[in-house]
């Protein structure tokens, strides 16, 4: 069965029997309910020190354990609803490659050699590829995204945003957990954790956690018999620490993912004409359920992921802070796309990738408790992503013609090197000024080898389409300047200014031609922003705000397009820097907290995202272009009731419901200025999901939770693929109605 209600409906009367009991005694009388109905004040370390939620003057948005535990957050893919204007979902047909978008800077395509636009970091190290990038999560002590620019702060590539993945650290003492959860599509996970200290003087301590994720699928391939969108996914974290004497210390972290999850199902968004017959018959039409497919490739889709890192404090002085990471991660995923869900072998691709890279990074941080603050840092960056992708086109499409053949092969070296400074001087008790310069210079090495064949042997070579090894070489001084004004305890209005770079490459799709062959530039924001921090009603209503302008230039975009090969129109795919583009918006994020037993949270977000230039093949289609995933409006709203128990436990009602606009979802040309022919973007309307859930923290650690997401089984796209020269037009669909049922126990 895909829906093992039996399993929930019995989880659930056992959790109300245990509340009834609870309640039989009267609840206590609350004896502070001024200090109860407070909100708490959360530290972030955005700007690499503590400092709380409301005094940072950033942009950013934090997640507790606690509020990660009542949102029903997952993955990385579920904070899209609770950050103002950020997208982000599983890339096309994996489960576990992640595609961002902040503010509408991002990256849609995962190929090697195309750096992301929001960078990732796991414990304080950038994460360079997308393939396992979308992290589940599990024994973690917080997450924080960052809007905007962050280069005077982060690794690399934060030209849009960063992502903050931190997990808990090393206890001095026992503490663990063991959690159970089963639900909808026969969901069975297991998530646990341990760690303490190994001695009594608490020198040496460690930590591991462990996730075992498994889900059956939410839909099916007709043809094969098999699962589709399922889950199988294993992750691990291990942290061991040496703490010698009080001001020198060293953590040695590992961490590992295996994802063997079965490819995503897309649903056929029209028919393909180029299916038996030519003719569209009920076999090529597109199937009713919107996760079903028709694949006749085998269900190849696996990740591997690891890393290792080790991580050195040292406080050299009462003012003076040192901190050196270096890490190495590798990954490497197999995994079989057939882009038209058919039997037939239209469009159907092979891709095998592989990815390693080595970090350094040393920081000084000072601060003396006075006016003067600040961290300043080297950053070296080497990486080498490569892999091998195999294409069959219109395979048996016409009499006598055998179809296309052709392979992408090769590599992209990566080698940057930084320097960065942000510094922070209060000029008086209530005006502060910061300041950032971040200086890179980053080379790009590429190894392109790509070739037809008569036959999918990849045997008989017909044609070298690419086949070049070039380098090139960036350079960048990215400055930020901000402006605080901290007018009372409460309230802080902030202003700043910043640049954001990503680095340019190479098209390792290349033909031909010689312009694809040839380094795509960098790609810059010049970035404005005001905001405040604002706190009312004695610390129980928080309310952010965040205006910002930001001017985008020399834009990166993957674009799918047609191209003869011989005199077949066939699939070609372009990379290139598209033009120019203005963004501006306006972001809202409330916490009210009315009385100790009502607990309000929400977000709302405007985002205006216009093409100003968008030049191909030397004609300027501005005003015909949209921008991707940059929809108008979005926003959510959070409601919680508090239930204090007699004995000492508490029960919390949560409903939540968010709102996004209409998005183009995929960056194709919409009209070509030469040959006129006019193609359709996939495009979502505007929709609306709501979720709840039910927690019963009891007074001796035990939590039992019981969530629901898309309640109304809204269906809504995520992201596809056009390509009109094979009949290609399918999209992914975000996840359906869903519900389960945990149990964890802390210790």
């Amino acid at each position: 069965m895909k829906k093992n209600y039996l399993g929930l409906a019995i989880g659930l009367s056992l959790m109300a029997g245990l509340v009834h009991a609870e309640q039989a005694q009267p609840a206590a009388k609350d004896t502070d309910a001024k200090s109860e109905a407070m909100l708490d004040k959360v530290t972030v370390s955005a700007r690499r020190r503590e400092e709380t939620l409301q005094e940072v003057p950033v942009a950013v948005t934090a997640f507790t354990p606690e509020t990660i535990d009542k949102l029903n957050i997952q993955d990385l893919s579920d904070l899209d609803e609770q950050v103002p204007n950020l997208t982000i979902y599983a890339a096309r047909g994996s489960n576990s490659t992640i595609t961002a978008y902040i503010r509408g800077v991002g990256q849609s395509d995962p190929l090697w050699g195309v750096d992301p636009g929001v960078g990732l970091y796991l414990n304080d190290v950038y994460i360079a590829r997308p393939q396992g990038a979308l992290l589940d999560v599990f024994d973690i002590e917080r997450i924080e995204v960052l809007r905007g620019p962050q280069g005077t702060l982060y690794g690399k590539n934060t030209i849009g945003g960063a992502i903050k993945y931190i997990s808990k650290g090393l206890p001095t003492e026992t503490t663990g957990s063991a959690q159970l959860t089963v639900g909808s599509y026969g969901q069975a996970d297991f998530k646990a954790s341990l760690g303490g200290s190994f001695d009594e003087k608490d020198t040496l301590r460690g930590r591991i956690a462990i996730a075992s994720l498994n889900r059956d699928g939410y839909g099916r391939n007709l043809y094969l018999d098999e699962d589709v969108t399922n889950k199988e996914t294993f992750a691990l974290r291990a942290e061991l620490g040496a703490y010698i004497g009080e001001n020198f210390d060293v953590q040695l972290a590992f961490d590992k993912m295996n994802d063997d999850s079965k490819p995503r199902g897309a649903q056929m968004l029209a028919p393909n004409a180029f299916g038996p017959g030519l003719l569209i018959t009920p076999k090529t039409a597109p199937l009713e359920d919107r996760y079903d497919v028709r694949s006749g490739m085998d269900d190849v889709n696996k990740t591997n992921m690891t890393g290792i890192s080790l991580t050195a404090n040292y406080r050299a002085s009462e003012d003076w802070s040192f901190k050196y990471i270096v890490a190495q991660r590798e990954s490497d995923t197999d995994t079989y796309i057939d882009f038209d869900t058919l039997p037939q072998q239209i469009t159907d691709v092979k891709a095998f990738y592989e990815d390693d890279q080595l970090s350094q990074e040393l920081q000084a941080h000072f601060d003396n408790g006075g006016a003067s603050r600040g961290v300043m840092g080297i950053y070296w960056f080497n990486g080498t992503a490569g892999g091998l992708v195999q294409n069959i086109f219109l395979k048996g499409v016409w009499p006598g013609f055998p179809g296309l053949y052709g392979d992408t092969r090769g590599y992209v070296d990566t080698s940057s090197i930084a320097a960065y400074i942000d510094w922070t001087v209060d000029l008086s008790e209530k005006w502060s000024i910061n300041g950032g310069l971040r200086w890179t210079q980053e080379e790009k090495t590429a190894d392109v080898f790509n070739r037809g064949y008569t036959d999918e042997t990849y045997t008989t070579v017909t044609a070298v389409a690419a086949d070049f090894n070039k380098s090139v070489t960036f350079n960048n001084l990215s400055p930020k300047l901000s402006l605080d004004y901290q007018m009372n305890d409460d309230v802080m209005f902030y202003g700043s200014l910043s640049r954001g770079f990503k680095s340019g490459g190479f098209n390792i799709r290349a033909t031909a031609s010689p312009i694809s062959q040839e380094p795509y530039g960098d790609e810059q924001v010049d970035s404005f922003e005001l905001g405040s921090k604002m706190a009312f009603f004695d610390q129980r209503f928080f309310l952010n705000a965040a205006y910002f302008y930001n001017k985008y230039e020399d834009i990166q975009l993957s674009i799918f397009t047609s191209c003869l090969v011989g005199t077949v129109q066939s699939f070609c795919a372009d990379f290139t820097n598209a033009g120019k583009a203005t963004m501006h918006g306006l972001e809202l994020e409330m916490q009210w907290r009315p009385s100790e037993n009502w607990f309000i949270s929400g977000n709302l977000a405007t985002l205006d995202a216009q093409f100003d230039e968008y030049m191909y093949k030397g004609v300027d289609i501005a005003d015909r272009q949209e921008m991707t995933n940059a929809p108008d409006l979005s926003g959510t709203l959070n409601v919680e009731y508090l239930q204090p128990l007699a004995s000492g436990g508490r029960l919390s009602y949560r409903i939540g419901y968010s709102y996004q606009s209409d998005v183009v979802a995929t960056t194709e040309i919409t009209k070509d200025p030469i040959t006129n022919a006019v193609t359709v973007p996939i495009t979502q309307d505007g929709y609306g999901l709501f979720s709840a859930g039910i927690i019963w923290n009891t007074a001796n650690s035990w939590m039992l939770s019981l969530q629901g997401s898309n309640l109304a089984d809204e269906e809504y796209l995520t992201t596809g693929y056009v390509i009109p020269s094979t009949g290609v037009r399918t999209g992914f669909y975000g996840a359906p109605q869903v519900v389960s049922l945990s149990a964890r126990f802390d210790f």
